[in-house]
């Protein structure tokens, strides 16, 4: 789970693709190809927000100081193309994710995500809806979560408890369409960066009514990541398929994630062709 804090005043709904970072060959970043991403996420996807500098971003393998460069320039190309741009800044360090924040505010970020240090933690975990508890008066500028767990139950109840200036967005794409049952409203994922088209149509049926129109987009999303679960489905992998899918060049993962084998890269391609045969 991460917490959300807007610099505005603006709900967050939707669907909000969790970015890859272009890296060049030699893994350092390339910011020449945020711009044509954006674009492409904008007018082939249908995105109209994004959060970056996240897991799919791999925020942890950044610098603070890479990170700062990214994600200025992902508010800056993104500036009235995108509604809302989201900077994840949590770190190992908490002084880091201070200084992350205060960055994000300066740049003119629509909002910053925090997830809590992984490495040094608490010995015991808590449901989301128990961190929801009261969070206004430790967090005044609190305004939502991003659930990224299988637990409906706790999610049901993160949204039976949200307040109405709240945003409560699931984070396991696979089920989605569980989720928006359950009241979300919206969604952050990473295969948002390529399927986000045709999951705009689910959100769309769903809102209508139409159940099994919904349901259908839904069992053809799992029929692709079950199908890439058995291959082997990274970071690494998941980025390649962006990169099959976009002709952006995005580049491989930095180590220590390594680049998706080939054959792995085409035979997921493929299935995905297969079944959304209109984005070829």
């Amino acid at each position: 789970m991460s917490v959300m804090a807007p610099a505005v005043d603006k709900k967050l709904t939707g669907l909000v693709a969790a970015t890859f970072t272009p890296f060049t060959l030699q893994g350092e970043i390339n910011l020449s190809e945020i711009g044509p991403y954006i674009d492409y996420l904008k007018e082939k996807q249908g995105v109209n927000s994004i959060f970056v500098n996240g897991t799919t971003g791999e925020s942890m393998s950044l610098s603070v100081a890479e990170r700062k460069i990214l994600a200025e320039e992902w508010c800056q190309k993104a500036k009235g193309k995108m509604d809302q741009v989201v900077v994840q800044v949590g770190c190992m360090s908490l002084k880091d994710s201070q200084e992350l924040a205060r960055h994000a505010a300066q740049i003119g970020a629509d909002g910053i995500a925090v997830i809590a240090p992984s490495f040094f933690k608490p010995d015991t975990a808590v449901l989301a809806r128990d961190v929801l508890e009261d969070i206004e008066k430790r967090i005044p500028s609190f305004r939502g979560v991003k659930f990224s767990g299988s637990d409906l139950m706790d999610f049901g109840q993160c949204v039976s408890y949200s307040q109405s200036h709240w945003s409560v967005l699931y984070g396991m794409d696979e089920q989605l369409l569980a989720a928006l049952a359950m009241g979300a409203h919206g969604a952050v994922g990473s295969t948002y960066n390529y399927v986000a088209r045709h999951v705009n149509e689910l959100i769309s049926a769903f809102e209508k009514g139409d159940i099994v129109q919904a349901r259908t987009i839904q069992f053809k999303m799992q029929e692709l990541l079950g199908y890439a679960k058995k291959i082997g489905f990274d970071l690494g992998v998941n980025k390649q398929l962006m990169i099959e899918v976009s002709g952006l060049c995005l580049g491989p993962p930095r180590l220590p994630l390594m680049p998706c084998p080939h054959a792995h890269a085409v035979s997921i391609a493929q299935k995905y062709h297969s079944i959304f045969p209109e984005l070829n």
